[in-house]
């Protein structure tokens, strides 16, 4: 019988994306936290850089390299009340807000549309 390669439940324990974009283009980081088995796992474009299981604490950071350059990326996982949780990504110690603020001071950058695709145009100033 014909299994899917991929399990339902996994989708549910997404709990971040995020796109960066570093010199060398946008990189998808997405973050698994299952709260109740205590697993966390990084994916940087669709990669899975890092997988640990059964954390029992459940806040905490995990710190991974993206892109060619390989910068230094850090998902903070902090508890906000209860159950919720919230996640905040770091680029090179900043902020991902932040990060992006400066590089738009540093770069000039347009989105355009291209067949029902956005491309980023990025010119370094």
């Amino acid at each position: 019988s014909f299994s899917p390669p991929y399990s339902l439940e996994k989708m549910t324990d997404f709990v971040a994306v995020w796109d960066v974009a570093l010199s060398d283009g946008v990189h998808k980081i997405e973050f698994e936290h299952g709260t109740t088995s205590g697993k966390r796992v990084v994916y940087v474009d669709g990669k899975e850089e890092i997988r640990k299981e059964w954390m029992f604490k459940l806040v905490g950071k995990e710190t991974f390299c993206v892109g060619a350059a390989k910068t230094k990326a850090t998902i903070n996982i902090d508890a906000v009340s209860g159950f919720a949780y919230e996640y905040t990504l770091e680029i090179n110690g900043k902020s991902l807000k932040k990060y992006m603020e400066n590089r738009s001071k540093t770069t000039n950058t347009w989105v355009m549309n291209l067949d029902g695709e956005d491309f980023r145009v990025v010119l370094g100033k």
